[in-house]
């Protein structure tokens, strides 16, 4: 930036990003000011909880699925198309909402799909009270529609937040962020598990002793409480988050930036966006080991509050309920964290071989949970608790770093939203699978289907992406 000629009448003409610039620099490739970290925070702190907030409506359904089925007396057919719908809106509006969030903007984009999702969860709240009498099929009917147009409200937000924290994060700061980012999201499970508990039963209980009791609530209060939480945060996030660093003053310098234009505010047609990830095969890779982790994942975390209640008896009294409503987000959070640094520090940002070693520990451990829970004397609650744990941490570990980090490197800040938005709708492929799919396969061939269905998808992610690291040994390649 050129400072005015003392000697000229007119000075240089300052754009509001040059005048920010001025007033507090660039953060070079080396250096990230203290005053810049700070903004920074605040920034992803409001869209990390508002996320968190789209999960608490998002888990919701799979915390009341027993008592859903047991009111309706649906099948786990039935009550997997529940899943099935929403996965599949989710998919399709993922696809397309990316090229909107890079044409909109990442908070434009996040603020119009939380609004959708208060107004749809309190429709299927509300659909529940006033047809419950009804026909069995019109109810299904009416949840299904519901929910997959729930689904691509919904899908505005992962590329909404992409899209921002690509502009805030370089390049081998966005596994550990990723990693941060999905203890953010976990905060959304843990919402979720024990607000249930807590609405459900009518009392918050720890160690035997009830602290409070809020009198027991109807299930159709998870369809409430949830989309109140996430108006109040949708409006904090609009008043505190931006989408480029230059709208606070900073200009921040990215790996693939260097010697270019600025391109903060610039906007690149969505032919040409297309066109440059649709022709790059990593994100195909890519994708179709989300889409792995996408079975993997909507199996245990949609299914997992019904297995324990139809397998084993446990329901949500129990101290197994309470627990696993703790240890699977906080070992996603764990996992999703330590696998973020790992990949930024000691494998230089790749992916691949971080990714592969996730989805081989995972394929052992389904492995070992087909074995102990289906066909051994050793099945118990107690073992369940630790498998169902120990697959949240594999699989969302290989989530954060494909879903996130993978996203932002493949995209960059111009075009983060539509690389985001091709590899989740694949996690999303996957997740359809592992809704009616899978309630059918439960219903043949009891819960030994849970587990038994994760294993090739396990399998075939971890070949993915072994085979994404040997083709990019030695290779400085962006996604890999």
């Amino acid at each position: 930036m050129s400072h005015p000629d003392p000697g000229s009448s007119q000075p240089p003409r300052l754009s509001a990003a040059d005048h920010a610039s001025r007033a507090l620099g660039v953060v070079t490739l080396d250096q990230t000011p203290f005053l810049f970290r700070m903004r920074r925070t605040r920034n992803w702190f409001f869209l990390g909880l508002l996320y968190a907030a789209y999960y608490l409506c998002r888990y919701n359904l799979s915390t009341v699925t027993p008592e859903i089925a047991q009111e309706f007396g649906l099948s786990n057919a039935h009550t997997g198309w529940l899943s099935t719908g929403r996965d599949f809106g989710y998919a399709i509006g993922t696809f397309l909402n990316g090229l909107f969030a890079d044409a909109l903007g990442g908070k434009q984009a996040m603020a119009i799909g939380a609004i959708g999702t208060v107004v749809l969860n309190l429709a299927f709240g509300a659909f529940a009270g006033w047809f419950s009498a009804w026909d069995v099929a019109f109810l299904i009917t009416g949840f299904i529609v519901i929910r997959t147009i729930d689904g691509y409200a919904q899908s505005f937000g992962s590329p909404g937040m992409v899209k921002i924290n690509t502009a805030w994060f370089r390049r081998r700061e966005r596994g550990r962020f990723a990693g941060i980012f999905g203890g953010m999201i976990q905060l959304g499970v843990v919402g979720v598990n024990q607000l249930s508990v807590i609405l459900l039963t009518g009392a918050l209980t720890i160690g035997g002793v009830v602290l409070f009791n809020v009198g027991k609530q109807d299930w159709r209060i998870m369809f409430v409480v949830p989309p109140m939480i996430l108006a109040v945060i949708t409006l904090l996030m609009w008043l505190n988050v931006k989408n480029h660093p230059e709208q606070t003053g900073w200009r921040v310098q990215h790996e693939d930036e260097v010697g270019k234009a600025d391109v903060s505010e610039t906007k690149l047609p969505l032919g040409q966006v297309f066109r440059a990830i649709a022709s790059n095969p990593l994100v195909w890779v890519n994708a179709g080991a989300y889409m792995c982790t996408g079975f993997v994942r909507r199996a245990y975390d949609f299914w997992w509050a019904k297995y324990m209640f139809d397998a084993w008896s446990v329901g949500k009294g129990s101290w197994e309920f309470v627990v696993l409503g703790f240890t699977l987000p906080i070992a996603g959070f764990l996992g999703s964290f330590s696998t973020g640094v790992i990949s930024d520090n000691f494998c230089k940002s790749r992916r691949s071989p971080v990714a592969t070693g996730l989805y081989f520990v995972e394929t052992l451990v389904i492995l070992a949970a087909v074995l102990v829970l289906g066909h051994s004397p050793w099945g118990s609650p107690m073992m369940a608790v630790i498998f169902l744990t120990l697959i949240s941490l594999t699989v969302n570990s290989s989530h954060s770093i494909i879903g996130t980090a993978v996203a932002m490197d493949i995209g960059g800040r111009q075009m983060a939203g539509f690389a985001l938005g091709v590899i989740n709708s694949f996690q999303y492929v996957g997740a359809i699978a592992a809704g009616f799919l899978l309630g059918v396969l439960i219903d043949w061939f009891k819960w030994d289907a849970l587990f038994l269905s994760m294993l090739p998808f396990s399998i075939l992610g971890t070949v993915l992406m072994l085979a994404t690291w040997i083709a990019t040994r030695g290779k400085n390649v962006r996604g890999a």
